[in-house]
C-alpha cells in the first residue's frame, strides 16, 4: 500500500470552550488555518489532542467535522489507538465510517505488553480496517518501546505503512531505516529531531510547533529534500529554541498557552493537566515575541 500523507503533519490541539466542552466550530477554523499555513495534513486526538480525556463520542464528532472541513484538501488522520485492543478496533471502524484518511495507533500504555503482545495488538487493529496505519512509538508516555524488529514484522502487514518515532534514540531510527522497506515512512515525533531523522531516511514530522510556524518547518523539510543541507541546518538551528521552548512542561500545556497568546482561544487543558503557570506563561511570551509576533 503506497500512501503519501505528506511531510509536515500537525498534531492538532483539541479546542475547548470555557466549560471544557469541545469547541467543534473552532476545530473547523483551526483545521482550515493549519492547512493554509504549512501543514500537509492533520493528526487528531493524539497526545497533543488530549486523547485520554476525550470520550469516544467527542472523538468521532471531531473526526467528522474536520473531515467535512478539510477532507480532500489535506490528509486527516485519527489516533484511534489506546490500551484496549477491542476499544481501538471499535474507534478505528467508527473513524473509517466518517471518512478519515488513515489512523495512528499509539503503543498500548499502562498495560506494558511484551513485544509479542504489542505485535498482536497492532495486527488485530490492522486486520479490522482497510485504512492505512501509522504506528506511534512514544516510550516516555506509554512505558514501552516498540523495537525495530517488531516494527519490521508489522511492516509485513499491508496497511501498516508508517511510524511516528518519538523514542528520541537516533540509533533506533537507524535500525528502523535499515530493517524497513523503502516505502515505509518514518516520521519524527519531535520537532527538534526532524532534521536528524530526515538525514536518516525519515519522511517528515508530526509536529506541534507547526501550529505556529508551519511554513518555516516546510521550508526546513523542502530545503533538505531539495539537497540544500546547509540551508536546512541553518533553519533548524534558528528554530531549535522555539522547538524546545514549546516543551517547558507537559504537552499540550505550552502549545495551548502559546496558541492563546497568538489569538487562538483553544482553552485550557482538561484535568489532570492544568494551565501553564505564571512563570511558564512569561517564558512563552518571550518565546513568542522572538519567533512569532
Amino acid at each position: 500500500m503506497n500512501i503519501d500523507f505528506g511531510r509536515v503533519l500537525t498534531a492538532m490541539v483539541t479546542p475547548f470552550n470555557k466549560d471544557l466542552s469541545v469547541n467543534f466550530d473552532l476545530a473547523r477554523k483551526l483545521a482550515r488555518h493549519l492547512i493554509k499555513s504549512g501543514s500537509d495534513g492533520l493528526v487528531l486526538t493524539g497526545s497533543t489532542g488530549e486523547s485520554p480525556t476525550l470520550t469516544k463520542e467527542e472523538k468521532i464528532e471531531l473526526y467528522r467535522v474536520v473531515v467535512e472541513e478539510v477532507g480532500g484538501k489535506a490528509s486527516v488522520i485519527a489516533n484511534t489507538g489506546g490500551n484496549s485492543t477491542a476499544d481501538s478496533i471499535t474507534l478505528t471502524q467508527a473513524a473509517q465510517k466518517v471518512g478519515i484518511d488513515g489512523v495512528m495507533l499509539v503503543a498500548p500504555y499502562y498495560n506494558k505488553p511484551s513485544q509479542e503482545g504489542s505485535y498482536r495488538h497492532f495486527k488485530a487493529v490492522a486486520e479490522s480496517t482497510d485504512l492505512p496505519i501509522i504506528l506511534y512509538n512514544i516510550p516516555s508516555r506509554s512505558s514501552i518501546n516498540i523495537l525495530p524488529q517488531t516494527v519490521a514484522r508489522l511492516a509485513e502487514i499491508s496497511n501498516i505503512v508508517a511510524i511516528k518515532e518519538s523514542s528520541g534514540n537516533m540509533d533506533q531510527v537507524s535500525e528502523l531505516r535499515l530493517s524497513l522497506p523503502d516505502n515505509f515512512a518514518i516520521y519524527s515525533g519531535d520537532d527538534s529531531l526532524t532534521l536528524p531523522i530526515l538525514a536518516l531516511g525519515g519522511k517528515g514530522v508530526i509536529s506541534v510547533a507547526s501550529h505556529l510556524i508551519g511554513e518555516r518547518i516546510q521550508d526546513l523539510v523542502n530545503a533538505f529534500t531539495s539537497g540544500n543541507i546547509t540551508l536546512a541546518t541553518d533553519i533548524h538551528l534558528k528554530l531549535y529554541p522555539f522547538f524546545k521552548g514549546l516543551f517547558i512542561t507537559t504537552n499540550p500545556v505550552p502549545i495551548k498557552c502559546a496558541m492563546g497568546l497568538a489569538g487562538w482561544q483553544v482553552g485550557a487543558p482538561r484535568l489532570p493537566l492544568v494551565e501553564a503557570t505564571d512563570s511558564e506563561k512569561e517564558s512563552l511570551k518571550i518565546l513568542m515575541a522572538s519567533f512569532i509576533l
